[in-house]
This record gives structure tokens, sequence and C-alpha cells, in this order.
């Protein structure tokens, strides 16, 4: 548990920085659409690129911080060891299989991308279109072992103990 989360609470803090990042090229984009008249396809990609990133890298660290979406509607008022369960049968039922198969699916994918060294379809845009994809599966493979880590942590809670 303890290194999963020490991994990911590394990579969600270097993810975190590439929002400062996307911010000022969003800046830039804005200002040298109306102030010049420029625009670029390449500007246009790398902001999708750079919130992907930070989108699919950053999930781990937020299921870890305890920051995702939740609706909590009741879980708030449960004992710590009634969340343990939702959060054990959760984990284990809803997001690691969910990971597997987006894992999985995204394999080929990547593969089929980085064969044929895709790049933009914009003459303007952004070459390599391979290694932002390639992002998606190791997106999930931090996710599943953030929920790894999250599952053993419900199973602590579960028996008693803090997690």
């Amino acid at each position: 548990m303890r290194q999963i989360d020490t991994m990911n609470r590394l990579i969600g803090t270097i993810v975190s920085w590439l929002t400062v990042i996307l911010v000022i090229v969003m800046v830039g984009d804005v200002v040298m659409r109306y102030l010049f008249s420029i625009t670029s396809a390449a500007s246009f990609e790398l902001e999708w690129h750079l919130f992907a990133g930070i989108f699919l890298l950053g999930a781990a660290y937020t299921l870890q911080q305890d920051k995702h979406v939740r609706v909590d509607v009741f879980y708030h008022r449960f004992s710590k060891r009634t969340q343990g369960w939702v959060n054990f049968l959760g984990t284990l039922f809803l997001l690691l299989p969910f990971c597997v198969v987006a894992f999985y699916e995204s394999l080929s994918f990547v593969e089929a991308s980085f064969r044929v060294r895709e790049t933009s379809p914009d003459p303007q845009g952004l070459p390599a279109r391979y290694i932002i994809k390639s992002v998606i599966p190791l997106g999930f493979l931090l996710l599943g072992l953030q929920g790894i880590s999250e599952l053993l942590k419900s199973i602590k809670r579960i028996g008693g103990g803090d997690a």
C-alpha cells in the first residue's frame, strides 16, 4: 500500500504542474488569437494533450486523496466499518474490473498508433500522437494499482484498523 501510495503521490504532484503549463499555453493561445489574429492547430492539440495527461495520470492520485466524485447521500453517516465495506465492494466490483477492461482494450489502440507512427491529421498539428495515446493504458494501470491499495485499506478498515 505504501509503495503504491508513494508512487501515485509523486506522479500526482508532478502531473499537477502540467496544469500550470496548460494555463500558460491557453493564455498564450488567447493572446495570439485576439491580439494578433494568429491561431495554431498545434497549440489547440497541445491543450487537449495536456488535459488528457492531467486527467489520466491524475486519476490515481485523486482516488488516493479521496477527492474523486462520490454520490455521498448516505456514506458520511455510515460507520467506519460500513464505509470500508462500501469502498471494498465498489473497488472490487466496479473500479478494478473497469480498469482491467480499459487497460486491456486500450493496448491494441495504442499499438496501432505506434505501428503507423500516428501524427495529427492537421498539417500544422503535433507529431507523435502515439505518445499521448500511450498515456491511456498507463493511466488505467496507475488507477488500478491505486484501487488495489484502496482495497487493502478497506480490508484493514473492515477489520477495525485505521487505514
